[in-house]
């Protein structure tokens, strides 16, 4: 759970570090996204944020590999409660009373998950379940495909759907790789389905958030990534919580996902508060978590 927590504050702080430097690129001289792209990438923020992302990944694996996928879920969820108290120390974004309470319950959820959860699931899964994630991971994209022509809050909440659903993908996968060596890998379809899986995401959340209400689309990413994901690793890969506590693990998700819900604006960081203007929320900004 150490592990799944510590993810979440790596993927919360990389996005208000990575929005930062974006913006402060930005503002330096016009030019296209590659030009803007090679700008951040000459500031310590943005490298700092990537490396954030590169250590939550593996933070990540770590922790699928040691408890059930439905507390990992519900704590990278979480990074969303990072995120809105780093902008808040970082970018000056105010709070409301609701968001900071939002926060309270994110972390009260994740601490009766804590109590709650077992030890990882021991069960394999049956064999079609690594060939049904490689199609799950190409229906991801179809969804996206399909998304674009539907209006713009059907389509912003379908998207956001879509790649929390991607990101489901990549967390089961996790569990259905046995080992790490060359000759693992390759002849699992698990493997592919975790990179088809993770890349159709990033896909679907970059266009959700430019083409949509950041809100909506955070809402159905933090849906998709946790509740499907939750199921598989309790139906089919033996996920369980601690012998009678069983109610306070459902207790603990439901809650947690819910204060993550409440918090869905900072699916991106708020726009840096112009001078004069400290504590005033900013206009939504354009980097995506994760």
């Amino acid at each position: 759970m150490v592990c799944a927590l510590g993810a979440a504050v790596c993927f919360g702080t990389a996005t208000v570090l990575q929005a930062i430097a974006a913006r402060s690129a930005a503002a330096t001289g016009p030019g296209g996204d590659m030009a803007l792209l090679w700008r951040a990438l000459r500031q310590w923020r943005y490298l700092a944020g990537l490396a954030l992302d590169g250590l939550g990944f593996v933070l990540q694996i770590l922790a699928l590999r040691s408890v059930p996928i439905y507390a990992v879920g519900a704590a990278l969820a979480a990074s969303l409660a990072v995120t809105a108290v780093v902008a808040a120390r970082l970018l000056k974004v105010r709070l409301s009373r609701v968001e900071w309470a939002a926060v309270a319950v994110v972390c009260a959820g994740l601490a009766l998950l804590g109590l709650a959860a077992g030890a990882e699931g021991d069960e394999e899964g049956p064999a079609w379940l690594t060939w049904a994630m490689l199609g799950a991971a190409a229906g991801v994209l179809l969804l996206g495909a399909a998304a674009g022509r539907l209006p713009e809050r059907g389509r912003a909440l379908t998207l956001g759907l879509g790649a929390g659903l991607g990101f489901g993908v990549v967390e089961v996968s996790v569990r259905l790789i046995e080992g790490f060596s060359p000759g693992e890998l390759f002849p699992n379809p698990a493997t592919y389905a975790l990179l088809l899986g993770g890349g159709a995401a990033f896909l679907l959340l970059t266009s959700a958030l430019q083409r949509g209400s950041v809100t909506t689309a955070t809402a159905g990413l933090v849906l998709g990534e946790t509740v499907a994901p939750a199921l598989i690793g309790v139906v089919w890969l033996g996920d369980r919580t601690r012998p009678g506590l069983g109610w306070l693990a459902i207790l603990g998700f439901a809650v947690a996902v819910a204060g993550a819900l409440a918090l869905s604006r900072f699916g991106e960081a708020p726009a840096v508060a112009e001078e004069g203007e400290e504590g005033e929320e900013g206009e939504e900004g354009a980097v995506a978590p994760r």
